[in-house]
């Protein structure tokens, strides 16, 4: 999932996806049937996509000297959106 950025997913795609699968392990773990593995990956997908919007809602961007548009992650890299 770290390549997702460079992929073209937003922030909020990638949280979805991360959390409908935790919740979806998480909704089998619990209830141990297929009911409860989806509303656990339809909960996680929303609750992740929740997040992932703040997330994005926070993020700076800029844009180098071509007009491109980018951010820079917590580790200093930049992350081109257009």
């Amino acid at each position: 999932m770290s390549g997702c950025a460079e992929q073209g997913l937003s922030n909020t795609e990638e949280k979805a996806l991360i959390g409908a699968a935790g919740g979806a392990v998480l909704g089998q773990a619990i209830g141990g049937n297929t009911k409860s593995t989806v509303a656990g990956a339809a909960l996680g997908g929303v609750a992740g996509a929740l997040y992932g919007s703040q997330q994005d809602k926070q993020r700076k961007y800029y844009k180098d000297q071509y007009g491109h548009t980018y951010y820079l992650d917590s580790q200093g890299r930049a992350h081109y959106v257009d």
